[in-house]
C-alpha cells in the first residue's frame, strides 16, 4: 500500500453544495477565498471549470510566481480538485448535511515532490490556511447579496 501524506481541513456551512459549488469551479473566485494570502490573481482561466481544464494563478510567498493548475476531478455539487506543476492536489470535497454542506479541503502531497513540501513546513501551513479558506467561504456562501 502507497503512502498517503495528505493534510486536511473540515467545516459546516449553513449553505447548500451548490453555492458552496459555484464558487470553487469558478476560478475568479479563488482570490476572494483564499485564506493563504498567496494567491493574488487569476492570470487565465475559463469562467467555469471541468475536468481538464487549466487555469493560472499569480502567487507571493515570498517571491512572486505563477501556477498553472490542472483540473482532475470534478463532480458536480459534490467534489473538485486540481493539481499544480509538482502534481501536489488541492481537492474540496462537499456533503450535503442537515442545515447545509460538510466541506473537506485537503492537500495531498504524497508524490516525491512531498518530501520537499514536507521539509519547507507546508502541510502544517497548508492546514492553518486551509482553515482560514473555509472561513471566507463560509462567509461567502452565507452573507446576503
Amino acid at each position: 500500500m502507497a503512502l498517503r501524506r495528505s493534510v486536511s481541513a473540515v467545516r459546516v456551512v449553513a449553505a447548500p453544495p451548490s453555492a458552496v459549488f459555484a464558487l470553487l469551479a469558478d476560478p475568479r473566485q479563488h482570490t476572494n477565498f483564499d485564506g493563504s494570502g498567496s494567491l493574488h490573481e487569476v492570470r487565465e482561466g475559463p469562467e467555469r471549470l471541468f475536468l481538464g481544464a487549466t487555469f493560472a494563478m499569480n502567487m507571493r510567498i515570498g517571491v512572486s510566481y505563477f501556477t498553472r493548475n490542472v483540473v482532475v476531478d470534478i463532480v458536480e455539487n459534490k467534489s473538485i480538485a486540481w493539481h499544480h506543476f509538482v502534481h501536489c492536489v488541492w481537492r474540496y470535497d462537499l456533503e450535503a448535511v442537515p442545515g447545509g454542506t460538510r466541506i473537506t479541503e485537503s492537500f495531498t502531497y504524497d508524490n516525491p515532490a512531498g518530501l520537499v513540501v514536507m521539509a519547507m513546513g507546508f502541510p502544517e501551513r497548508n492546514r492553518r490556511s486551509m482553515e482560514a479558506t473555509l472561513e471566507r467561504l463560509e462567509r461567502l456562501v452565507t452573507s446576503s447579496p
